[in-house]
């Protein structure tokens, strides 16, 4: 309360002593249309009202970061700037965020590629001249070259600097703000070359470089002097006719557009332009936002004394703020970058490496849900000690999609339903299991096994769901699950929650009312243990007892530490714990290693003298069947387990999963095997243990892996079933252009 007193009483001072506000300009047209500013708020607020917002001071800087660090030394107080150049002034320089610029379609831009009618497609930029609106930019850099990384046009090997592997992939390239390292990367531009610091504007930030921004990199595109120009949409919007009967855009199919389809065809999206300014003074910098957006925003009062967000009046574009801006959304206090710029988009840079290099950057973070998976992650590391592995600990799927969201983790093997979430949250597939005796190669030949690895949906073979029930239990069919005690593998699982939806339960169908899946199982059955559940689906749920914590810590969690965790735990609710109690009725299960599970319940000593002829399969017309007959009586087919990562990382997890699963398969007398579970106590950790080898999927989509069944039955259910992990990825600034 004192400090807000405090801050309160500073504020008013400066106010009062009519300190003036100190606006950072980059071109003498900026000054212009600030001084301008200025004038008119004389005009309006008399110098009589002691009111500090009569009185602007615009402060000339040579580039972006020469306005940050004039800020950051208080020798100016706010410019507003592209968010690639904004998260550097956070990070980096101990900058605030105060507000963002809102246009027609929100806060973001469309990351485009713009190219002469006829000249060029998406897959033919290498060695072609190109023009870029600024380095370290939204749509100029981050957004194109996470694009050419994720779709491995662009090699680039972490150990060397971003800006070499461009070089080597542009022809030439006018990049302002790139620096000197790199002068291909300046090569194109045309600004005035000198020796003298303020008279050399020769591939800089500030309009004072032809091809500076947007605007400039659609000049260096007109001009011939390049082939093709990274831009953001917004300096689409004023293009004449004869400019979009001339140009087109690059769309990431390989296909072309024209400039006003910019909404469908684009390498993307990120946060625009944000104003910034110094810690201690957000509050005065939103007190005089408010102040100037009331006055001559697009509603202002004084909007035909003053345009805020129109620039031609003084022989430029984009002066002070982008043109295109609609309003200023001010943002509260203490706000961290990612939930400024998204979750995504901040991911994207520190995999662009903005914060230099660093560990994260050269090691791939595998995303581990319990401690059996921490040991086995641990024994992976050691044997691949040529590929750097750390492994993550985080608590469920959902956890690790976040972690991987928010750059924390780099990659986890997802089941399909999660596959799912992950592909609504931006993550993309980089691997996915094979099962059967086609997968494993069965030559040395690296070029057979490369033909494998690209065989993509051919390889791609689903398990299957099942619900089993004891053999005993003549009383239960499938029709007759109504008031069971009942075992899934857990919340969200591809059999024991999505296709039982549909088969068992039928809530999709017959109550139209409550399609909530959650809330529907928690009433058709008695109790059971779903881990990750809650109310009814855990009373059943056993925890593990020898884990830190105990049982109640550990139980209905949605891993290993609960012992009625995944497929086999789903048996082993069946069967009942080891002295008989706290069991199901019926268990939904995948069928992979369902023979063996059976068989490892009595050399695990969970529980004696069980054989596989002591369960049968419940079947959709209500009939019985042999557990051996799954692909007859079964809940439906479920798409393979994928690797999912951020898309900028995904030839980083290609390459070390590919590396990794061949020196681990070719090293004579190895202890680790990447698809064995058993000695560490569980089954399926990190993979399925039925994966008999790891396959191409980054070329795919995840919707193309899941099938259209698949996809639609969980698009249904989670439109009305809520979901937590969902909500945290729709929080995401651009969300809504990720699917």
């Amino acid at each position: 309360m004192k400090i807000t007193i405090i801050i309160d009483l500073i504020i008013f001072t400066l106010l009062s002593s009519g300190k003036k506000f100190r606006w950072c300009t980059l071109s003498d047209l900026e000054q212009r249309k600030c001084a301008e500013l200025s004038k008119a708020l004389t005009a309006v607020l008399p110098l009589a009202t002691t009111n500090s917002f009569t009185r602007i001071s615009c402060i000339r800087a040579h580039n972006t970061y020469d306005c940050i660090d004039k800020i950051r030394v208080n020798k100016a107080d706010a410019v507003s700037l592209d968010a690639g150049d904004v998260y550097s002034a956070v990070k980096l320089y101990g900058l605030t965020v105060v507000a963002k610029e809102i246009y027609e379609k929100g806060n973001c831009v469309f990351a485009v590629a713009v190219a002469r009618q006829g000249a060029l497609n998406i897959h033919q930029l290498r060695g072609v001249r190109s023009c870029h609106n600024g380095a370290r930019w939204t749509s100029g850099w981050n957004v194109p070259l996470g694009f050419l990384l994720a779709k491995n046009d662009l090699s680039w090997d972490e150990t060397q600097p971003l800006n070499q592997a461009i070089s080597e992939y542009f022809n030439a390239s006018c990049i302002p703000g790139v620096g000197i390292a790199a002068p291909r990367l300046c090569a194109l531009c045309q600004g005035q070359k000198s020796y003298v610091r303020d008279k050399n504007h020769f591939c800089e930030t500030s309009t004072s470089e032809p091809f500076y921004g947007s605007e400039g990199a659609f000049r260096c595109l007109k001009n011939g002097v390049a082939d093709v120009a990274f831009l953001d949409h917004l300096a689409l919007l004023t293009a004449t006719e004869r400019e979009q009967e001339e140009y087109e855009l690059l769309c990431p199919d390989g296909t072309t557009a024209e400039l006003s389809e910019y909404s469908t065809c684009n390498l993307g999206r990120g946060p625009g332009h944000a104003i910034i300014a110094r810690h201690n003074f957000q509050k005065i910098t939103s007190k005089f936002l408010t102040m100037i957006q009331n006055l001559f925003g697009r509603k202002g009062k004084e909007r035909a004394r003053f345009e805020l967000f129109a620039s031609a009046p003084y022989g430029g574009k984009n002066l002070l703020f982008q043109d295109a801006t609609q309003h200023l959304q001010l943002l509260e206090e203490h706000l961290e970058i990612p939930y400024v710029l998204g979750l995504d988009y901040v991911a994207l840079l520190k995999g662009l490496g903005h914060e230099g290099s660093s560990l994260d950057n050269s090691v791939v973070r595998w995303c581990c849900i319990s401690a059996a998976e921490l040991r086995k992650c641990e024994h992976w590391a050691l044997s691949v000690r040529s590929y750097p592995l750390v492994c993550v600990q985080a608590t469920s799927m959902t956890h690790c999609i976040e972690m991987i969201k928010s750059s924390e983790a780099d990659a986890v093997t997802l089941d399909a339903t999660h596959v799912y979430i992950a592909g609504k949250c931006g993550l993309v597939p980089v691997a996915a299991e094979c099962y059967g005796e086609g997968c494993a190669p069965d030559t040395e030949n690296t070029e057979e096994t490369w033909k494998l690895i690209r065989l993509g949906r051919k390889a791609l073979s689903p398990v299957y769901a099942v619900a089993l029930a004891k053999k005993s239990a003549k009383q239960i069919n499938i029709r007759s699950l109504g008031g069971r005690r009942s075992c899934h593998s857990h919340l969200y699982s591809p059999a024991g929650w999505l296709l039982l939806s549909r088969y068992t339960v039928g809530a999709l169908e017959n109550d139209t009312e409550n399609c909530d899946i959650d809330s529907t199982f928690q009433s058709y059955f008695w109790k059971g243990c779903m881990p990750g559940a809650d109310g009814n689906l855990c009373k059943v749920c056993v925890g593990d007892s020898q884990l830190e914590g105990g049982r109640a810590a550990s139980r209905c969690t949605a891993n290993h530490n609960e012992l009625y965790y995944g497929n086999v735990g789903a048996l082993r609710c069946l069967v009942g714990n080891p002295s008989g109690r706290s069991y199901g009725d019926v268990a939904f299960l995948e069928h992979s290693n369902l023979l063996r599970n059976i068989r490892n319940l009595d050399s695990s000593g969970w529980a004696k003298g069980y054989s596989p002829s002591d369960f049968e399969l419940l079947c959709l017309d209500g009939s019985r069947a042999a557990v051996t007959e799954w692909s007859g009586c079964n809940l439906g087919p479920i798409p393979p387990s994928t690797v999912m990562t951020r898309p900028v990382s995904i030839t980083k997890i290609y390459d070390f999963l590919m590396k990794s699963q061949e020196s681990v398969r070719t090293k004579l007398g190895s202890e680790f095997h990447l698809f064995q579970s058993q000695k560490y106590g569980e089954s399926d950790l990190l993979f399925k243990d039925a994966t008999r080898y790891l396959v191409h999927a980054s070329h795919m989509n995840y919707k193309e892996i899941l099938g259209e069944s698949f996809f639609q039955l969980a698009e249904s259910v989670f439109n009305c079933t809520p979901a937590g992990i969902l909500d945290f990825c729709r929080q995401d600034i651009c969300a809504s252009s990720v699917n």
